[in-house]
């Protein structure tokens, strides 16, 4: 006998079943209970229903609709590129709530299936599927910024143990966080991205500190976290010791993957709406604000374009590129939405400040966060290009 070739008909027909499939469950189920969570939370609105959200999250596990792209064995569902597209597509069209374990899921998950042991898939990702365990990010530090490999926390081994000192900074939803995955420098005398480990850290211990940091919109979804002696297990280090560089880099890889189409599907939501608002306050009449609609039109088209292209690559390069793309079309996104409002979007509402400006003020730090524009551009220019290393102290 032969071996049995799948057709694209019978991909498209499988794809479009999945797309049904999916449609049909959220169209059902964001109701009742979950009505009110349509368009909730989010990047400057973590704070918007957090605990519904998170019921929400339980409710997408049972239902077998986390963790889609994970092998079964490990209660995924074992689902294509294009099924999981698909999949985080039709969540942003439908307006869903956004995800409070896409720490845990997104980029915890698929680096311990690529570089984890056995015993620590067994431990960590039943609780990721589940939502569970909530996960938080331990990599910037105040004297590093984005710069991955300055950082000075350390790490020491102590019997059974791992001992940690040191200060994390712009630390997405510590406070709700059950452990943070930590790059901490665990080689005494070494520099830059040699001598670091990643490690796995309970965050529910004395020695660590959760401090939330004020931002423009008054919402506080980062924290400063310190550690003074926090303590984690022997062998909840990710890889080898001193070899957390390469992990550190899988992890940026997983974060700017397949999901953010369904953060470009929410993109063309405000763009569609600071459109209509042009419309009605009469600034599309504006040649200026038109050029500019124009061009955000096309900077969307071209996220799109660029993430399809570079999904299967896997290189820190593309990713790189990703984030600049999507970190500036936002933040002009935001500078965009002020100027069609004019004047009145300078004006305080007596209750609250409007979506208008609080997209406005996050997107500020859209350059800054998940690695600065110039940080990037580096990563582009030596890794990618080949070009001379930075002159650094």
């Amino acid at each position: 006998m032969g071996v049995i070739q799948t057709s694209d008909s019978d991909t498209a027909s499988s794809d479009a079943a999945f797309c049904a499939e999916i449609r049909e469950w959220l169209a059902e189920n964001l109701a009742g209970e979950f009505a009110d969570l349509r368009g909730t939370g989010g990047p400057g609105r973590e704070h918007e229903f957090f605990d519904e959200r998170l019921a929400w999250d339980r409710h997408l596990a049972k239902a077998g609709w986390t963790c889609l792209g994970w092998p079964v064995e490990h209660g995924g569902r074992g689902a294509s590129v294009r099924q999981q597209v698909i999949f985080h597509e039709e969540y942003a069209r439908a307006d869903a709530p956004a995800r409070v374990s896409h720490v845990g899921e997104e980029l915890l998950g698929p680096t311990l299936l690529a570089f984890g042991t056995e015993e620590q898939k067994q431990r960590f990702l039943p609780g990721v599927r589940s939502v569970d365990e909530l996960w938080c990010q331990g990599y910037s530090e105040p004297g590093a910024g984005s710069d991955l490999a300055a950082v000075s926390t350390t790490a020491r081994l102590d019997g059974d143990k791992w001992v940690i000192n040191g200060q994390k900074i712009w630390t997405s939803l510590a406070h709700v966080a059950d452990w943070c995955f930590v790059i901490a420098r665990t080689e005494r005398g070494s520099t830059r991205h040699h001598g670091l480990s990643y490690l796995l850290v309970p965050m529910n211990q004395p020695g660590i500190e959760v401090r939330p940091i004020e931002q423009l919109t008054g919402t506080s979804e980062f924290n400063e976290v310190f550690f003074g002696n926090a303590v984690t297990d022997a062998d909840l280090v990710v890889g080898e010791p001193g070899d957390g560089w390469r992990i550190a880099m899988g992890t940026l890889t997983f974060e700017r993957g397949i999901s953010t189409l369904g953060q470009q599907i929410r993109f063309a939501r405000e763009l569609s709406d600071v459109e209509a608002l042009a419309r009605r306050t009469g600034a599309a009449d504006d040649p200026l604000i038109a050029h500019r609609l124009d061009r955000a039109w096309v900077g969307l088209k071209v996220l799109r374009a660029h993430a399809l292209r570079t999904m299967s690559e896997g290189d820190v390069g593309g990713a790189s590129v990703s984030k600049l793309l999507w970190a500036n079309w936002h933040r002009d996104l935001g500078e965009l939405a002020m100027a069609v409002q004019g004047a009145t979007g300078l004006i305080l509402g007596p209750d609250d400040m409007t979506a208008w400006q609080r997209l406005y003020l996050f997107s500020r730090a859209d350059t800054i966060y998940g690695g600065s524009n110039e940080v990037q551009r580096n990563i582009i220019a030596e890794r990618v290009l080949g070009l001379p290393r930075e002159a650094r102290p």
